[in-house]
């Protein structure tokens, strides 16, 4: 199975905001490319929520192009085999945490579309969150300012509208 059908399977088995889902799901009808960043059209991307519930706390970066504190996450690559498998690279990437990280079952928690600049349109991010194990330590990337461990009730502070929807879906499901 390519990454483009794991992408369809999984936003139709996605129940949640129908309306954006349909977007998605027209969006890769249309292009058989839309999972990869070359598809200007937009790009399917996968994020992972880092979050440790034991300690009621996540991790988040500061992002070096947007200087915001966001999840991990990013694009898709030639070599992934699905969403989850994007999402659960990303988080070990740019949290540092090499072993232990497991995806909330359940499948995606979100869905955020946001514009990005050209010669691009939209990323149609797939969010999931992962469950970090006891003791983590987490290394900053070449792609992270910084790395910081936020208390849930924090979160709200120092990160834009999606990141606390994000927080808030995940908590949720927990």
């Amino acid at each position: 199975m390519s990454l483009h059908e794991d992408a369809v399977l999984v936003l139709k088995g996605y129940e949640g905001q129908p309306e954006l889902r349909d977007v998605y799901l027209e969006h890769l009808a249309a292009h058989p490319d839309g999972v990869y960043k070359p598809c200007q059209a937009g790009h399917v991307t996968g994020s992972a929520l880092v979050i440790d519930p034991e300690h009621e706390r996540v991790l988040l970066t500061l992002h070096k192009k947007l200087g915001m504190w966001l999840q991990m996450g990013g694009h898709c690559e030639p070599g992934d085999a699905a969403l989850a498998d994007v999402a659960l690279r990303e988080a070990h990437e740019e949290s540092g945490i090499t072993a232990g990280l497991t995806l909330l079952p359940g499948g995606p928690v979100r869905l955020d579309r946001h514009p990005i600049p050209a010669p691009c349109n939209w990323h149609l991010d797939v969010q999931y969150a992962a469950l970090a194990p006891a003791g983590a330590l987490e290394a900053i990337s070449d792609e992270s300012l910084d790395l910081r461990w936020f208390p849930y009730a924090q979160v709200a502070e120092v990160a834009d509208a999606s990141v606390v929807r994000l927080l808030e879906a995940t908590l949720a499901r927990l």
